[in-house]
């Protein structure tokens, strides 16, 4: 008789995870790209693995266990914030930011689960984020159908990102949102947080309003009475205001402010007379009592979220997904939410030290500079007494060790 062939025990889903967490840290996001860890021994030593996955365990894996391992995945990206002590650096005001964005991302001549037309004019689908403090700390990545409006499943969203990120921090939070949020649900959420627990820290909102179909004939003439008009270039006249509204949710009366600012242009900026003025009218909702140009001034700082989007779509390249089935690409987006925490903690522990390699002074690196100074450096592979050594021609070593010593703890 033939002896029994004996069946390899099946791979843990923790070794299939990791293996792709790794190669996101890498920039690469198709499955194709595991076939390097393979050949490469080290890879394999250096990720801590027995075995790493073929491309077709890796790719039908993830698809039988999406839904399963994506909130593993996600757990363990706040986990990773809070157990490596991420520093979370708060505004000047003391205000820590939560910055929620949709962000479309092209998928467009695909037939993917999910694509449908976005706002931006293009398939593909449109996945909500969001991002805690300076640093631009991911809590959650959200993917989504390119044609859901913005504002649907926002509320549950704040709910699932609000709650991690108040432990994070003992600053007061302030979460901003773009007009296509303005809405009171978002708002109720914000203010149920802040009554369920009265002991934490505080947090405030600024959202953008959405005027809809507001005149701005209308606001003009308001502006003209209440408002303080200033003219920061010929032909170009500014006023800023405040109103005081009442909204009723879930049969309470909510007292809102919203601050305003009416410009009038009848110059344009190149200089030519308009025979019709122009009239913009913009506001912003908060449950702050700064000075109108510092709320103004706060949502402007907003705008810096952009630059997390486009990390994500070019820097770690998941803009393109890798799967045709939308569960296994909201996991894709699960573990580049977890690889994107990792590099941002890296670049802000090892490339603003005093022996990070020589860049222009800044706050914060992109995850691209960060692979290139620290991820993508030669090393001699040295195998000697049943041990494996990396040989560096830099200086960059001492990085290393730091980093290691961190995040290894005592």
């Amino acid at each position: 008789m033939r002896p029994r062939s004996r069946r390899c025990a099946a791979m843990p889903h923790a070794t299939i995870l990791l293996s792709y967490i790794a190669l996101l840290c890498l920039g690469k996001s198709d499955f194709e790209a595991i076939l390097g860890f393979r050949e490469d021994p080290y890879s394999r030593e250096a990720i801590g693995l027995d075995r790493v996955p073929s491309e077709a365990i890796l790719r039908q894996r993830m698809d039988a266990h999406a839904a399963a391992c994506r909130g593993a995945v996600e757990a363990a990206a706040i986990a990773f914030l809070r157990r490596s002590g991420a520093r979370i650096t708060p505004l000047d005001n003391s205000l820590v930011p939560l910055d929620c964005d949709v962000t479309p991302f092209d998928n467009s001549q695909s037939k993917k689960e999910g694509v449908s037309r976005t706002d931006k004019g293009e398939d593909g689908y449109a996945p909500m984020a969001a991002y805690l403090s300076q640093e631009g700390y991911c809590l959650e990545l959200e993917l989504r159908v390119g044609s859901q409006h913005c504002q649907n499943g926002t509320p549950e969203f704040l709910q699932r990102v609000i709650g991690p990120a108040r432990p994070l921090s003992a600053a007061p939070l302030l979460l901003r949102l773009d007009s296509g949020n303005d809405a009171i649900e978002n708002i109720a959420v914000v203010e149920t947080h802040n009554e369920q627990d009265e002991e934490a820290a505080p947090i405030h909102y600024l959202i953008k309003w959405n005027p809809r179909r507001e005149s701005p004939e209308k606001w003009l003439a308001d502006a003209e009475v209440h408002g303080d008009w200033s003219e920061p270039r010929p032909g170009r006249r500014a006023a800023l205001s405040e109103v005081r509204e009442t909204r009723t949710h879930a049969g309470y009366d909510c007292s809102l402010r919203r601050v305003m600012r009416i410009t009038k242009r009848t110059i344009d900026q190149r200089g030519q007379r308009l025979l019709v003025p122009e009239i913009e009218i913009e506001g912003w909702w908060t449950s702050l009592e700064y000075e109108e140009e510092t709320i103004i001034a706060l949502y402007a700082d907003h705008g810096t979220s952009e630059q997390f989007h486009s990390e994500f779509e070019s820097d770690l390249d998941i803009e393109r997904r890798p799967s045709g089935k939308f569960a296994t690409n909201a996991l894709v987006l699960a573990c580049a939410l977890l690889a994107y925490n990792i590099l941002r903690w890296i670049g802000r522990n090892g490339l603003l030290g005093p022996d990070a390699p020589p860049r222009h002074r800044a706050k914060r690196r992109r995850l691209r500079t960060l692979m290139q100074e620290l991820m993508y450096r030669a090393a001699r592979l040295i195998y000697t007494a049943r041990q494996i050594k990396l040989a560096f021609g830099c200086p960059v070593v001492n990085v290393f060790r730091r980093l290691y010593t961190q995040l290894a703890g005592p």
